[in-house]
Protein backbone atom coordinates (compact mmCIF):
# COMPACT_ATOMS: atom_id res chain seq x y z
CA UNK A 1 0.00 0.00 0.00
CA UNK A 2 1.26 3.40 -0.64
CA UNK A 3 1.56 5.73 2.36
CA UNK A 4 1.90 9.52 2.82
CA UNK A 5 2.87 10.40 6.28
CA UNK A 6 2.11 14.54 7.63
CA UNK A 7 3.44 15.64 11.08
CA UNK A 8 2.40 18.56 12.89
CA UNK A 9 3.76 20.00 15.97
CA UNK A 10 6.91 19.52 17.41
CA UNK A 11 10.21 18.22 17.41
CA UNK A 12 9.13 15.25 19.67
CA UNK A 13 6.05 14.89 17.24
CA UNK A 14 8.51 14.32 14.25
CA UNK A 15 10.48 11.80 15.78
CA UNK A 16 7.26 10.07 16.80
CA UNK A 17 6.75 10.03 12.76
CA UNK A 18 9.93 8.81 12.03
CA UNK A 19 9.31 6.11 14.28
CA UNK A 20 5.88 5.43 12.67
CA UNK A 21 7.80 5.89 8.81
CA UNK A 22 9.97 3.18 9.94
CA UNK A 23 7.93 0.50 10.69
CA UNK A 24 5.27 0.90 7.65
CA UNK A 25 8.55 0.82 5.87
CA UNK A 26 9.65 -2.18 7.33
CA UNK A 27 6.21 -3.37 6.88
CA UNK A 28 6.74 -3.84 3.24
CA UNK A 29 4.29 -0.64 2.68
CA UNK A 30 5.27 1.81 0.11
CA UNK A 31 6.31 5.33 1.18
CA UNK A 32 5.16 8.38 -0.79
CA UNK A 33 5.38 12.22 -0.16
CA UNK A 34 2.63 13.49 -1.78
CA UNK A 35 -0.71 12.66 -0.30
CA UNK A 36 -2.73 12.57 -3.57
CA UNK A 37 -0.97 9.47 -4.68
CA UNK A 38 -1.33 8.00 -1.37
CA UNK A 39 -3.94 4.91 -0.71
CA UNK A 40 -2.78 5.73 2.87
CA UNK A 41 -2.40 9.00 4.72
CA UNK A 42 -1.22 9.84 8.17
CA UNK A 43 -1.17 12.74 10.42
CA UNK A 44 0.46 12.83 13.01
CA UNK A 45 -1.11 15.81 15.32
CA UNK A 46 -0.18 18.55 17.46
CA UNK A 47 -2.98 20.16 20.34
CA UNK A 48 -1.39 22.09 22.55
CA UNK A 49 -3.33 25.34 21.85
CA UNK A 50 -6.18 26.51 19.64
CA UNK A 51 -3.93 27.13 16.41
CA UNK A 52 -2.47 23.77 16.51
CA UNK A 53 -6.01 22.29 16.78
CA UNK A 54 -7.29 24.07 14.11
CA UNK A 55 -4.17 23.14 11.90
CA UNK A 56 -4.93 19.15 12.76
CA UNK A 57 -8.41 19.74 11.48
CA UNK A 58 -7.81 21.45 8.60
CA UNK A 59 -5.20 18.85 7.41
CA UNK A 60 -7.55 16.22 8.34
CA UNK A 61 -10.74 17.83 6.22
CA UNK A 62 -8.07 18.84 3.30
CA UNK A 63 -6.83 15.06 3.21
CA UNK A 64 -10.48 13.53 3.44
CA UNK A 65 -11.09 15.21 0.32
CA UNK A 66 -8.36 13.10 -1.44
CA UNK A 67 -10.89 10.30 -0.43
CA UNK A 68 -13.45 11.90 -2.39
CA UNK A 69 -11.35 12.68 -5.80
CA UNK A 70 -8.11 10.51 -5.76
CA UNK A 71 -6.55 7.16 -4.45
CA UNK A 72 -6.60 7.28 -0.95
CA UNK A 73 -8.76 5.38 0.86
CA UNK A 74 -7.73 5.16 4.33
CA UNK A 75 -7.28 8.54 6.55
CA UNK A 76 -5.42 7.70 10.23
CA UNK A 77 -4.82 10.38 12.68
CA UNK A 78 -2.49 10.12 15.41
CA UNK A 79 -0.69 11.73 18.53
CA UNK A 80 -2.18 14.81 20.44
CA UNK A 81 -5.26 15.34 18.87
CA UNK A 82 -6.87 11.92 19.33
CA UNK A 83 -5.43 11.84 22.90
CA UNK A 84 -6.86 14.61 24.15
CA UNK A 85 -10.48 14.00 22.14
CA UNK A 86 -10.54 10.50 22.42
CA UNK A 87 -13.82 10.02 23.08
CA UNK A 88 -15.23 12.78 20.82
CA UNK A 89 -12.45 12.67 17.49
CA UNK A 90 -14.41 9.51 15.61
CA UNK A 91 -17.71 11.66 16.25
CA UNK A 92 -17.30 14.87 15.06
CA UNK A 93 -14.92 14.10 12.40
CA UNK A 94 -16.13 10.26 11.05
CA UNK A 95 -14.05 10.74 7.39
CA UNK A 96 -11.19 9.59 9.70
CA UNK A 97 -10.96 5.43 9.54
CA UNK A 98 -8.37 5.26 12.52
CA UNK A 99 -6.94 7.00 15.52
CA UNK A 100 -4.15 6.10 17.69
CA UNK A 101 -3.50 8.18 21.34
CA UNK A 102 0.24 9.40 22.28
CA UNK A 103 0.99 5.70 23.75
CA UNK A 104 -0.24 4.12 20.73
CA UNK A 105 2.80 4.49 17.86
CA UNK A 106 3.37 1.12 17.96
CA UNK A 107 0.07 0.19 16.38
CA UNK A 108 0.40 1.89 13.18
CA UNK A 109 0.95 -0.86 10.78
CA UNK A 110 -2.18 -2.37 12.45
CA UNK A 111 -3.95 0.78 12.08
CA UNK A 112 -3.32 1.10 8.39
CA UNK A 113 -3.92 -2.72 7.06
CA UNK A 114 -7.18 -3.01 9.53
CA UNK A 115 -10.32 -3.08 7.76
CA UNK A 116 -11.93 -2.20 10.79
CA UNK A 117 -14.26 1.10 10.06
CA UNK A 118 -13.37 2.76 12.83
CA UNK A 119 -9.78 1.92 14.74
CA UNK A 120 -8.39 3.48 17.85
CA UNK A 121 -6.03 2.52 20.33
CA UNK A 122 -5.49 4.85 23.18
CA UNK A 123 -2.24 2.31 25.32
CA UNK A 124 -1.23 4.03 28.56
CA UNK A 125 0.66 6.89 27.35
CA UNK A 126 2.46 6.90 30.98
CA UNK A 127 4.14 3.46 29.59
CA UNK A 128 8.12 3.69 28.92
CA UNK A 129 8.67 5.55 25.91
CA UNK A 130 9.02 1.88 23.12
CA UNK A 131 12.51 1.86 21.66
CA UNK A 132 12.32 1.62 18.07
CA UNK A 133 14.27 2.57 14.68
CA UNK A 134 13.26 5.41 12.82
CA UNK A 135 13.59 6.81 9.32
CA UNK A 136 15.69 10.37 9.86
CA UNK A 137 14.26 12.99 7.75
CA UNK A 138 16.29 15.85 8.98
CA UNK A 139 19.79 17.27 8.00
CA UNK A 140 21.92 17.03 6.23
CA UNK A 141 24.12 16.26 9.20
CA UNK A 142 21.97 16.92 12.08
CA UNK A 143 19.26 15.06 13.76
CA UNK A 144 16.73 15.02 16.66
CA UNK A 145 17.28 12.65 19.26
CA UNK A 146 14.19 12.61 22.43
CA UNK A 147 15.84 11.88 25.56
CA UNK A 148 12.07 11.60 27.57
CA UNK A 149 8.72 12.55 27.41
CA UNK A 150 5.85 13.90 29.18
CA UNK A 151 5.85 16.01 31.82
CA UNK A 152 5.31 16.65 35.89
CA UNK A 153 5.44 20.34 35.75
CA UNK A 154 1.23 21.14 35.60
CA UNK A 155 1.71 24.32 35.12
CA UNK A 156 -1.51 26.55 35.05
CA UNK A 157 -2.07 27.04 31.35
CA UNK A 158 -0.84 23.63 30.15
CA UNK A 159 -2.39 20.47 28.34
CA UNK A 160 0.56 18.66 27.76
CA UNK A 161 0.84 16.05 31.11
CA UNK A 162 -2.64 15.31 30.19
CA UNK A 163 -1.90 14.27 26.59
CA UNK A 164 1.89 13.19 26.84
CA UNK A 165 2.02 11.44 30.03
CA UNK A 166 3.95 11.81 33.35
CA UNK A 167 7.69 12.42 32.67
CA UNK A 168 9.76 9.16 31.81
CA UNK A 169 13.45 9.49 30.81
CA UNK A 170 14.46 7.15 28.13
CA UNK A 171 17.58 4.92 29.53
CA UNK A 172 20.96 6.57 29.21
CA UNK A 173 22.16 3.56 27.17
CA UNK A 174 19.51 3.57 24.97
CA UNK A 175 19.86 7.07 24.13
CA UNK A 176 24.07 6.79 23.66
CA UNK A 177 22.92 3.69 21.10
CA UNK A 178 21.58 5.75 19.29
CA UNK A 179 23.68 8.68 19.07
CA UNK A 180 26.04 6.33 18.25
CA UNK A 181 24.19 4.86 14.79
CA UNK A 182 23.26 8.49 13.86
CA UNK A 183 26.83 8.95 14.01
CA UNK A 184 27.75 6.43 12.20
CA UNK A 185 25.64 7.63 9.67
CA UNK A 186 26.96 11.35 9.26
CA UNK A 187 24.87 13.17 11.71
CA UNK A 188 27.34 15.77 13.26
CA UNK A 189 25.02 17.92 15.43
CA UNK A 190 22.39 16.00 17.90
CA UNK A 191 19.12 18.42 19.11
CA UNK A 192 18.21 16.51 22.35
CA UNK A 193 14.55 17.03 23.06
CA UNK A 194 12.47 17.11 25.60
CA UNK A 195 9.53 18.90 27.25
CA UNK A 196 11.91 19.47 30.19
CA UNK A 197 15.13 18.16 29.71
CA UNK A 198 17.07 19.47 32.63
CA UNK A 199 14.75 16.90 34.67
CA UNK A 200 16.09 14.11 32.01
CA UNK A 201 16.84 10.73 34.58
CA UNK A 202 15.50 11.91 37.78
CA UNK A 203 12.60 10.12 37.24
CA UNK A 204 14.88 6.69 37.73
CA UNK A 205 16.48 8.18 41.41
CA UNK A 206 19.55 6.07 40.78
CA UNK A 207 21.52 9.51 40.40
CA UNK A 208 21.33 9.79 36.65
CA UNK A 209 21.05 13.43 36.10
CA UNK A 210 21.44 14.87 32.51
CA UNK A 211 25.10 15.87 33.15
CA UNK A 212 25.85 12.24 32.99
CA UNK A 213 24.06 11.75 29.81
CA UNK A 214 26.22 14.63 28.39
CA UNK A 215 29.26 13.19 29.62
CA UNK A 216 28.57 10.48 27.55
CA UNK A 217 27.56 11.74 24.50
CA UNK A 218 30.42 14.39 24.42
CA UNK A 219 32.43 10.88 24.19
CA UNK A 220 31.06 9.81 20.46
CA UNK A 221 33.48 10.06 17.72
CA UNK A 222 31.67 12.05 14.85
CA UNK A 223 29.56 14.09 17.60
CA UNK A 224 30.74 17.76 17.02
CA UNK A 225 27.61 19.83 18.49
CA UNK A 226 24.74 18.90 20.61
CA UNK A 227 22.32 21.27 21.53
CA UNK A 228 19.62 21.55 24.40
CA UNK A 229 16.26 22.10 24.02
CA UNK A 230 14.51 22.71 26.88
CA UNK A 231 15.89 24.06 29.79
CA UNK A 232 13.49 24.60 32.84
CA UNK A 233 15.20 27.94 34.80
CA UNK A 234 14.54 25.81 38.15
CA UNK A 235 16.64 22.96 37.48
CA UNK A 236 19.46 24.61 36.09
CA UNK A 237 22.83 23.39 38.59
CA UNK A 238 25.88 24.64 38.73
CA UNK A 239 26.99 21.27 37.43
CA UNK A 240 25.31 21.95 34.65
CA UNK A 241 26.27 25.36 33.82
CA UNK A 242 30.15 24.10 34.08
CA UNK A 243 29.67 21.72 32.24
CA UNK A 244 28.09 23.61 29.10
CA UNK A 245 30.96 26.01 29.49
CA UNK A 246 33.43 23.97 30.16
CA UNK A 247 32.79 21.41 26.82
CA UNK A 248 33.17 22.45 23.82
CA UNK A 249 30.94 19.96 21.90
CA UNK A 250 27.96 21.37 23.23
CA UNK A 251 27.06 24.52 21.81
CA UNK A 252 26.62 27.81 23.91
CA UNK A 253 22.82 27.97 22.85
CA UNK A 254 20.38 27.97 26.02
CA UNK A 255 16.56 28.07 25.38
CA UNK A 256 14.99 28.87 28.43
CA UNK A 257 11.23 29.02 28.16
CA UNK A 258 10.41 31.82 30.66
CA UNK A 259 6.72 32.45 29.67
CA UNK A 260 6.58 35.70 32.01
CA UNK A 261 8.86 37.35 34.52
CA UNK A 262 5.99 39.59 36.62
CA UNK A 263 6.05 37.72 39.83
CA UNK A 264 1.85 37.36 40.19
CA UNK A 265 1.67 35.90 37.25
CA UNK A 266 4.30 33.86 37.71
CA UNK A 267 2.49 32.42 40.36
CA UNK A 268 -0.33 32.46 38.72
CA UNK A 269 1.15 30.41 36.05
CA UNK A 270 2.37 28.21 38.86
CA UNK A 271 5.65 28.53 37.38
CA UNK A 272 8.48 27.78 40.40
CA UNK A 273 10.72 30.97 39.83
CA UNK A 274 10.60 34.62 40.54
CA UNK A 275 11.55 37.85 38.45
CA UNK A 276 14.63 38.41 40.87
CA UNK A 277 15.81 34.35 40.27
CA UNK A 278 15.35 34.20 36.34
CA UNK A 279 17.54 37.68 36.16
CA UNK A 280 20.13 36.03 38.55
CA UNK A 281 20.37 33.11 36.64
CA UNK A 282 20.25 35.10 33.09
CA UNK A 283 23.01 36.79 34.65
CA UNK A 284 25.48 34.09 35.87
CA UNK A 285 24.67 32.24 32.44
CA UNK A 286 26.38 34.83 30.69
CA UNK A 287 29.37 35.87 33.06
CA UNK A 288 30.23 31.66 33.32
CA UNK A 289 29.36 30.60 29.81
CA UNK A 290 31.46 32.66 26.89
CA UNK A 291 29.60 34.01 24.02
CA UNK A 292 26.20 32.19 25.29
CA UNK A 293 23.23 32.91 22.93
CA UNK A 294 19.83 32.74 24.93
CA UNK A 295 16.52 32.38 23.23
CA UNK A 296 13.02 31.77 25.18
CA UNK A 297 9.27 31.64 24.75
CA UNK A 298 7.00 34.45 26.29
CA UNK A 299 3.26 34.07 26.65
CA UNK A 300 0.66 37.40 26.94
CA UNK A 301 -2.81 37.96 27.61
CA UNK A 302 -3.16 35.41 30.58
CA UNK A 303 -5.45 36.18 33.10
CA UNK A 304 -4.63 38.78 35.87
CA UNK A 305 -1.95 40.33 33.08
CA UNK A 306 -2.64 44.74 33.22
CA UNK A 307 -0.66 47.37 31.47
CA UNK A 308 1.69 47.19 34.39
CA UNK A 309 2.14 43.75 34.47
CA UNK A 310 2.90 43.62 30.55
CA UNK A 311 5.06 46.82 30.97
CA UNK A 312 7.50 44.98 33.19
CA UNK A 313 7.47 42.33 30.60
CA UNK A 314 8.75 45.02 27.66
CA UNK A 315 11.00 46.31 30.39
CA UNK A 316 12.27 42.87 31.02
CA UNK A 317 13.09 42.40 27.45
CA UNK A 318 14.76 46.16 26.72
CA UNK A 319 16.57 45.16 29.46
CA UNK A 320 17.89 41.73 28.87
CA UNK A 321 18.08 42.28 25.33
CA UNK A 322 18.13 38.09 24.49
CA UNK A 323 18.87 37.64 20.88
CA UNK A 324 16.63 34.74 20.44
CA UNK A 325 12.48 34.90 21.98
CA UNK A 326 9.25 34.04 20.84
CA UNK A 327 6.03 35.55 22.09
CA UNK A 328 2.58 33.86 21.89
CA UNK A 329 -0.72 34.73 23.11
CA UNK A 330 -2.25 33.31 25.95
CA UNK A 331 -4.91 30.20 24.78
CA UNK A 332 -7.14 29.12 27.21
CA UNK A 333 -7.08 25.15 27.40
CA UNK A 334 -10.44 23.42 28.71
CA UNK A 335 -9.46 21.48 31.52
CA UNK A 336 -6.42 23.82 32.81
CA UNK A 337 -6.88 26.04 36.25
CA UNK A 338 -5.85 29.23 33.86
CA UNK A 339 -9.05 28.46 31.29
CA UNK A 340 -10.98 29.10 34.55
CA UNK A 341 -9.75 32.21 35.83
CA UNK A 342 -11.44 35.55 35.42
CA UNK A 343 -9.90 38.74 34.88
CA UNK A 344 -8.59 38.12 31.03
CA UNK A 345 -7.85 40.68 28.36
CA UNK A 346 -9.32 40.74 24.68
CA UNK A 347 -7.86 38.29 22.37
CA UNK A 348 -7.10 41.74 20.28
CA UNK A 349 -5.60 43.14 23.69
CA UNK A 350 -3.32 40.28 23.82
CA UNK A 351 -2.72 39.91 20.04
CA UNK A 352 -1.42 43.80 20.43
CA UNK A 353 0.73 42.96 23.28
CA UNK A 354 2.56 40.53 21.69
CA UNK A 355 2.69 42.34 18.19
CA UNK A 356 4.59 45.28 20.56
CA UNK A 357 6.57 42.58 22.01
CA UNK A 358 7.95 41.07 18.45
CA UNK A 359 8.47 45.02 17.71
CA UNK A 360 10.77 45.27 20.25
CA UNK A 361 12.46 41.57 19.81
CA UNK A 362 12.82 42.29 16.13
CA UNK A 363 14.81 45.29 17.11
CA UNK A 364 17.51 43.58 19.35
CA UNK A 365 17.81 40.86 16.75
CA UNK A 366 18.50 43.36 13.99
CA UNK A 367 20.83 44.93 16.94
CA UNK A 368 22.54 41.62 17.65
CA UNK A 369 22.84 40.61 13.98
CA UNK A 370 25.03 43.18 13.38
CA UNK A 371 27.19 43.34 16.12
CA UNK A 372 28.13 39.98 14.31
CA UNK A 373 29.59 41.45 11.07
CA UNK A 374 33.49 41.10 11.29
CA UNK A 375 33.22 38.09 13.06
CA UNK A 376 34.56 34.32 11.81
CA UNK A 377 32.17 31.47 12.78
CA UNK A 378 31.88 27.83 12.42
CA UNK A 379 28.97 27.09 10.09
CA UNK A 380 27.20 23.63 9.50
CA UNK A 381 26.45 23.70 6.00
CA UNK A 382 22.80 22.89 4.83
CA UNK A 383 22.85 23.36 0.89
CA UNK A 384 22.19 25.92 -1.46
CA UNK A 385 19.76 28.42 -2.88
CA UNK A 386 21.42 28.51 -5.74
CA UNK A 387 23.28 31.75 -5.19
CA UNK A 388 25.20 31.33 -1.69
CA UNK A 389 25.67 28.30 -0.04
CA UNK A 390 23.28 27.86 3.32
CA UNK A 391 24.09 26.96 6.79
CA UNK A 392 24.09 28.11 10.64
CA UNK A 393 25.82 29.10 13.06
CA UNK A 394 26.09 27.72 16.84
CA UNK A 395 23.31 30.55 17.47
CA UNK A 396 21.25 29.50 15.42
CA UNK A 397 18.36 25.89 16.05
CA UNK A 398 17.11 24.92 12.77
CA UNK A 399 14.04 25.64 11.42
CA UNK A 400 13.62 28.22 14.01
CA UNK A 401 16.02 30.87 13.99
CA UNK A 402 18.00 32.33 11.10
CA UNK A 403 20.57 31.55 8.78
CA UNK A 404 23.76 32.43 7.41
CA UNK A 405 24.16 32.44 3.27
CA UNK A 406 27.78 32.95 1.94
CA UNK A 407 30.00 32.26 -1.02
CA UNK A 408 33.58 30.86 -1.24
CA UNK A 409 35.42 27.93 0.10
CA UNK A 410 34.94 24.68 -0.59
CA UNK A 411 31.60 23.96 1.42
CA UNK A 412 29.80 20.77 1.34
CA UNK A 413 26.08 20.01 2.41
CA UNK A 414 26.66 18.36 5.89
CA UNK A 415 29.85 19.83 5.68
CA UNK A 416 31.27 22.55 8.45
CA UNK A 417 32.89 26.09 6.64
CA UNK A 418 34.65 28.46 8.49
CA UNK A 419 32.90 31.80 7.65
CA UNK A 420 33.49 35.49 8.31
CA UNK A 421 30.31 37.47 8.37
CA UNK A 422 30.00 40.46 5.79
CA UNK A 423 26.81 41.76 6.37
CA UNK A 424 23.09 41.70 8.12
CA UNK A 425 20.02 41.43 6.40
CA UNK A 426 16.05 40.69 7.78
CA UNK A 427 16.32 37.02 8.26
CA UNK A 428 20.02 36.13 8.05
CA UNK A 429 23.30 36.67 7.41
CA UNK A 430 25.51 37.01 4.87
CA UNK A 431 28.97 35.75 4.98
CA UNK A 432 32.30 34.44 3.07
CA UNK A 433 33.82 31.19 3.32
CA UNK A 434 37.65 31.36 4.54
Amino acid sequence: MKVSFTSLGCAKNLIDSEQMIALVAAAGHELVADPAEAEAAVVNTCAFIDAAQQEAIDTILALAELKKTGSLRRLIVTGCLPERYQGDILRELPEIDAVLGTGSFPEIVEAIESKERHFARFLDKNAPLPELDRAVSTGPAWAYIKVADGCDNRCAYCVIPSIRGRYRSRPMQAVLDEARSLAGAGVKELILVAQNLTHYGRDFRDGTTLCTLLRGLVQIPGIEWIRLHYLYPHEMTDELIDLIAEEPKIVKYLDLPLQHVNDGILRRMRRPETKEQIVGLLQKLRERIDGVVLRTSLIVGLPGEGEAEFEELMDFLREQKLPRAGVFVFSPQEGTPAAEMIDRCSTEEAESRRDALMALQNGIMDDYDREQIGHVFTVLCEGTDGEYWVGRRYADSPEIDEQVYFTGGDAAPGEFARVRITGAEDGGLIGEAL
